[in-house]
């Protein structure tokens, strides 16, 4: 992975210490929901791509028409991108995102769905955060590290008549789960068995009373489970054609809300029949089949040698929010892993995804 610390919008390519990420036209986008917890997110990650220009903000029609800076509620733990500032909110139709190409989803589940779909039939591409169309057939649910091939179903989209196109990111204590699997997808395993510790800031700024959090653990989260249990064996199982294959596993999850601010950390057990050095040297030497997207980290997995980690506070930021760390690994084989929620389980996912699509030319 080339390492970059200066970007060049003049001829539109990535420039780094050790060389150019590949030139690609400018692609105009939008980000549905802009004003929320994740719709900050997708803004703070897009404001200055070299890829994606920032064309197009909707909210709640009480914001269209004024200026972002003027509505937003900035609560994200990095500083305002004053180079939005000044873009006029839209109302979220898609009369209002007829100059964009592709729009990020940050909108509220009960209302995603059919507006993502409009956006499909009025042939703009959809990168959402959403879980609207997850499961649905011919919507891909990818994290490009795990099965970037399931990018095929957007020809099955377009074969039954739509001229944009949805792609999904999971849920985000399955992204980190699913990605934690990566280096070890390789190796056969019959049951997978998860307990999560998630952040607060999954339940969006209003999700969780003060008094509520403080103090304690809140052993329930609401169709969580569910998600981690049904998404990953979308996400791990395999394209035929115009379809997916479940994942001929089993999957078992516990989710619970704990008192940290960012960062998902969970326990794992996989069933694998292979001797723990094989599993560790896995981890240690993982190389992601995609390379030489802006969003991408130096590492997606990163192994932790110290028997204390990870933990949110010290490791939730690697790679600039895009890394899954893991540690603790044991006979089980049992491990810890950890991510950040609002970056790489959410936001940072769309975004990767959108960059992924563009290098295939689906745009």
């Amino acid at each position: 992975m080339i390492q970059c610390n200066e970007l060049a919008y003049a001829d539109l390519s990535f420039r780094c210490t050790e060389g150019v990420y590949r030139k690609l036209p400018m692609i105009n986008v939008g980000v549905l929901g802009a004003t929320g917890a994740v719709g900050q997110r997708f803004v703070q990650l897009l404001a200055e791509h070299p890829w994606f220009q920032l064309t197009a903000l909707t909210a709640s029609d009480r914001s269209a028409g004024k200026r972002y800076g003027e509505v937003v509620n900035w609560r994200l733990d990095v500083p305002f991108p004053e180079n939005v500032a000044d873009i006029r909110v839209r109302s979220t139709d898609t009369k209002s995102l007829k100059d964009v190409d592709l729009v990020f989803s940050a909108l509220p589940a009960e209302v995603a769905g059919d507006m993502e779909s409009e956006c499909a039939r009025a042939g703009l591409a959809v990168c959402s955060n959403a879980s609207s169309h997850r499961m649905d057939p011919l919507v891909p649910l990818v994290i490009p590290e795990v099965n970037p091939d399931h990018l095929g179903l957007i020809d099955a989209q377009r074969d039954a008549g739509s001229d944009g196109f949805i792609v999904t990111n999971p849920n985000c204590s399955t992204i980190v789960m699913c990605l934690s699997l990566a280096p070890i997808q390789k190796f056969a395993f019959s049951d997978l068995r998860v307990a999560t510790m998630q952040a607060i800031s999954g339940a969006g700024f209003q999700g969780v009373p003060a008094m509520g959090i403080y103090d304690n653990v809140i052993p329930y989260i609401g169709s969580e489970e569910e998600k981690m249990e049904t998404e990953s064996l979308k996400i791990l199982g395999t394209l035929d054609g115009g379809n997916v294959r479940s994942a001929p596993f089993s999957v078992s999850a516990s989710c619970h809300r704990v008192a940290v601010m960012d960062g998902h950390t969970m326990a794992i057990w996989v069933d694998i029949v292979e001797p723990l050095a094989r599993i560790k040297k896995a981890f240690q030497t993982y190389k992601p089949p995609i390379k030489d997207l802006p969003t991408q980290p130096p590492k997606s997995v990163q192994y932790l040698e110290d028997p204390d980690r990870p933990q949110p506070r010290l490791d939730r930021n690697r790679g600039n929010g895009m890394t899954v760390s893991v540690g603790r690994l044991r006979e089980g084989v049992r491990y810890i892993a950890m991510g950040h929620n609002t970056i790489r389980g959410a936001a940072g996912a769309s975004v990767l995804n959108a960059e992924l699509i563009h290098t295939r030319k689906y745009l």
